[in-house]
């Protein structure tokens, strides 16, 4: 059977860099660090007391107010990265085939801070049930995939998927398989989160995940860097439209790369911690290579996962070390989430959008605040420490590794026809 092929023909963003894609870009490139104290609770009592938040955001400039009643945060962040991505794109609903037009949007924990301010209401008052009707829809996390096709009245596959913080590059490549197998011609993918509150920060702080480096918080998320101390809370979200490539020529779309492998894989081996050999993250990339039709030599760019976590940040070069060979000192890599935080579900979308601006652009981004390498890392990995480096990307590879063992990795090629 042969496959169809697949393109990005649309992206939106909101993150901790900026409200959409080109401002998100320009920071990226600018080494931008996204984090600052947390304003969304008062945390001056909690370890950790920074966060990479979305910055001048208000939701009345997206919806009205009755709207945004009804709407957890994670929501919002899907629906305006969506509106973005689909403006981007061109499309118009009404010269669709809508019946085979999807969307798959996941979210690694949905809308937890609904659950917490209702269950918060409940308990501090005198035991008389109060919840609003809008509590379950809200909190659900497959309701921003629904929400998303409401609006723009998409009636093909329509789900969320759920693997943690490999959710959204999991989104993806579900996506990605349904159109190649002609299921469908066009979907909205992606992925988005909202979980900077009390039992989100308090929660990673119990598990000794994030970062407590108060007194140097901007610079606090270093992957690789031997002082690393754990990842940085991020939140929003990112959308990528993808497109069968003969839909796509027809309605004459912009197309900015094309979408050629995607691999899943799991550790199979902890709760948290990935495999110390890195084997779950080298089989993922070993899977994505072959679906792709690639060889190891191939690759110009990974965007890792890069938590800043002592283990993980080990663990994923080794696999790159193993998978890529003497490639691997050629190519480039980064991890974002020096700037951006982690956001969680959401990362594997705005970190997929940083693959394909590379490849459009010519330029990868930083890996930043990483001033003392860490000695158990390779120094000859090019990790692109503290300065974007411009080179031509042809294909690039983006990984995402969620707690639970999960592992997925997406490959974009320059498209040709």
């Amino acid at each position: 059977m042969e496959l169809n092929r697949v393109v990005v023909t649309g992206l939106g963003a909101i993150t901790p860099l900026g409200n959409n894609v080109s401002e998100y870009w320009k920071e990226l490139i600018a080494g931008t660090s996204g984090i600052d104290w947390i304003t969304h609770f008062d945390a001056s009592k909690f370890k950790t007391r920074f966060a990479c938040e979305v910055k001048n955001y208000d939701p009345e400039d997206h919806f009205d107010r009755k709207e945004a009643r009804k709407l957890d945060l994670f929501t919002q962040y899907a629906l305006i990265a969506a509106a973005e991505a689909v403006k981007d794109s061109g499309i118009d609903p009404e010269k669709l085939n809508l019946d085979r037009a999807g969307v798959i949007f996941g979210s690694g924990i949905g809308g937890f801070n609904t659950v917490f301010l209702e269950l918060k209401s409940f308990f501090e008052g005198d035991g008389t049930p109060r919840f609003s009707p809008f509590f379950i829809p809200k909190l659900i996390s497959d309701i921003a995939a629904g929400q998303i096709s409401m609006k723009y009245g998409f009636r093909g596959p329509n789900f969320a998927t759920v693997s943690a913080c490999a959710t959204s590059t999991n989104a993806i490549i579900d996506a990605f398989n349904y159109i190649r197998l002609g299921k469908a011609d066009i979907f909205i993918t992606g992925g988005s989160e909202a979980s900077i509150n009390e039992p989100g920060v308090g929660g990673f702080n119990s598990m000794q995940a994030i970062s407590t480096n108060n007194d140097e918080y901007k610079t606090a998320s270093r992957p690789f860097d031997a002082t690393r101390d754990g990842f940085v809370m991020g939140e929003g979200g990112g959308v990528v439209i993808l497109e069968e490539l003969e839909h796509a020529k027809k309605r004459g779309a912009k197309i900015y790369c094309e979408l050629v492998g995607g691999g899943l894989t799991a550790d199979a081996y902890h709760l948290t911690a990935p495999h110390p050999e890195g084997l779950g993250a080298a089989n993922v990339m070993k899977f994505a290579l072959e679906d792709a039709g690639l060889s190891p030599n191939d690759m110009d760019y990974i965007n890792v996962h890069g938590t800043a976590t002592p283990r993980g940040d080990i663990a994923e070069t080794k696999a790159i070390e193993k998978i890529f060979g003497d490639n691997a000192y050629k190519m480039n890599i980064s991890a974002t989430k020096s700037m951006t935080g982690h956001l969680l579900g959401a990362a594997g979308a705005i970190e997929a959008i940083v693959c394909i601006l590379a490849i459009v652009n010519g330029i990868v981004p930083p890996t930043i605040s990483l001033n003392h390498p860490d000695p158990e890392i390779d120094p000859k990995l090019n990790l692109t420490p503290n300065k974007a480096q411009k080179r031509e990307v042809n294909i690039a590879l983006s990984n995402t590794f969620g707690f639970g063992g999960h592992n997925t990795s997406a490959i974009f090629k320059k498209y040709s026809e």
